[in-house]
């Protein structure tokens, strides 16, 4: 007897998921489990995934739903794991509170190197781990060094096909063997998580469609540069023509941000449709609760972005026309440098048409392009890439690619396009080296 346990925090993964599941990415077993996350910093007043409009669509897929919050409370999610020495107690615990008995259990997790996919698997342990991307931080390296434990334990990456000939990078370090979900179970299963709420109604055929995200989340990009992004994406839209918008924010706090957006629409003579994200109550305009089911409900005649994976479905699974902005200053301001979202930026900055040009900045070779980047942001994670981020950065990269990699960067790996013999031994100087982050600090509080 086999148990299937999926791990899902979003619609978006819930989605992902049964799709997969649709197209036999999943073996038939006994009984299949959603486990529900709610991340919000405040659960207890935010709806979780199978409250939303829509998820009735996905339910059928699963024999249960139950409640990770439920079973470990007062603890939340994403910010707790057990003592090593306490799994077993907790898996007692649990497979008592979900009438797992003496099941084999087989276990699907999202970002398999955070909580709560650390928490989860840290309780079952030793049982087969699935790991699903339901966007584009799977075509990046794996955030952090993995225990070979868990590492081992894994048996596929299963993904969307969102860039056809780039192969993802997260958990190759293990040997994992990635699978794409198809694209047209994926598509079904948004047709019928569209179909399963009221479309909204807006003035437009064809609108530009914004999609709001929260940028202000990621470390060191302050909310003043999500509103000039956002007021870049709305003014972009109207120098291509379009008078008819629509913002979709992907958030809560985007969606506070649409205040400036609409008075700039007003200044500018346009016509700006906001929808309330669900998170917010009540939802306003019957706002779907996944923005990718617009493309086909509202067939957007553009889709404006910063670096969301909905871009990159748009343009694959839906041929819509999609634009980019602010991608070159998130990237400037995002810290770490090894922050899982550098790569899904960078491929975003690369690969998607810019919106004041009109034109994609289409590297020399997408796949290479991201073994290097993922070689240069997690070099102890990935020392294998090291010869073939030499080979691409000696021969193959285009001067706007090399713009994504500092020279500081590539210096102290001793790669290609850093800087060279003497003046390396220089860049390790801890006085030069200080004096250096203070003339940067200076110059982004000027630029400000």
């Amino acid at each position: 007897m086999t148990t299937q346990i999926f791990c899902a925090s979003t619609l978006h993964a819930a989605a992902t998921l049964a799709a997969a599941i649709d197209a036999g990415c999943f073996r038939p077993v006994r009984r299949r489990i959603l486990l529900v996350g709610n991340h919000a910093a405040v659960p207890e007043v935010s709806p979780s995934l199978d409250e939303l409009p829509g998820f009735e669509a996905l339910r059928d897929r699963f024999d249960e739903v139950r409640s990770l919050n439920a079973a470990i409370e007062p603890f939340h999610p994403s910010g707790w794991s057990p003592r090593p020495g306490d799994a077993p107690l907790w898996e007692r615990h649990l497979r008592r509170l979900w009438e797992l008995g003496d099941d084999d259990v087989e276990l699907a997790v999202e970002s398999v190197a955070t909580a709560p996919a650390t928490t989860v698997t840290g309780i079952f342990l030793g049982t087969p781990v699935h790991v699903y991307e339901d966007g584009t931080a799977g075509y990046g390296p794996t955030g952090r060094k993995l225990d070979p434990l868990l590492g081992t334990r894994v048996r596929g990456l299963l993904h969307l096909g969102l860039l056809p000939g780039v192969r993802p990078l997260l958990l190759t370090e293990f040997g994992v063997e990635a699978e794409v979900v198809a694209d047209d179970a994926f598509r079904a299963v948004l047709r019928k998580v569209g179909a399963a709420a009221p479309a909204p109604e807006v003035p437009h055929r064809a609108p530009a469609l914004l999609i709001g995200e929260h940028l202000s989340g990621l470390p060191g990009v302050g909310p003043e540069l999500e509103e000039e992004v956002h007021l870049r994406m709305l003014r972009g839209a109207v120098e291509r023509g379009h008078r008819g918008l629509v913002l979709a924010p992907r958030s809560p706090a985007a969606a506070r941000a649409s205040g400036s957006l609409a008075a700039e629409a007003e200044q500018l003579g346009v016509h700006l449709t906001v929808l309330e994200p669900p998170a917010l109550e009540p939802p306003a305009l019957g706002a779907p609760a996944l923005a990718e089911t617009l493309f086909e409900q509202l067939r957007p005649a553009l889709v404006v972005g910063c670096f969301s994976a909905a871009l990159f479905t748009a343009r694959q699974l839906y041929g819509l026309d999609v634009a980019t902005t602010g991608t070159r200053e998130v990237l400037d301001r995002l810290t770490p440098f090894e922050h899982a979202d550098r790569v899904p930026l960078a491929l975003a900055h690369t690969l998607l048409p810019a919106l004041d040009a009109g034109l994609a900045r289409a590297p020399g070779d997408p796949d290479r392009l991201v073994t290097t980047l993922g070689f240069v942001t997690q070099p102890r994670v990935h020392a294998g890439l090291r010869p073939a981020a030499t080979a691409y950065l000696a021969d193959g990269i285009t001067p706007a690619e090399l713009e994504l990699l500092p020279r500081r960067r590539l210096t102290a790996l001793g790669l290609p396009g850093g800087l060279p013999g003497r003046l390396a031994a220089l860049s390790r100087n801890p006085v030069l080296r200080r004096a250096a982050g203070r003339a940067r600090r200076l110059g982004r509080t000027v630029r400000r």
